[in-house]
């Protein structure tokens, strides 16, 4: 009587359930975390070399580094 109310265990396509489950839970781990470096890392890294690129003046900068002596070989 005590073994009728235990349930028979199911050992066939077990492994095939759980990849089915695994696979689904990773593939939207994955997406989410691939969202995340997308919307928290490379968007805002785009944003900050454009604004730096909008106004930067390389000649300016060139002169400025060519007084303070860092070039040897321009005078």
């Amino acid at each position: 009587m005590a073994s009728s109310a235990l349930a028979k265990p199911q050992p066939r396509g077990l492994l095939a359930k759980h990849l089915r489950f695994h696979i689904v839970g990773a593939f939207i781990v994955s997406l989410s975390v691939a969202a995340f470096c997308k919307f928290a890392v490379a968007e805002p890294r785009k944003k900050a070399h454009t604004d730096f690129y909008r106004n930067y003046d390389s000649m300016k900068t060139f002169e400025e580094m060519r007084k303070a002596g860092i070039f040897q070989s321009t005078k």
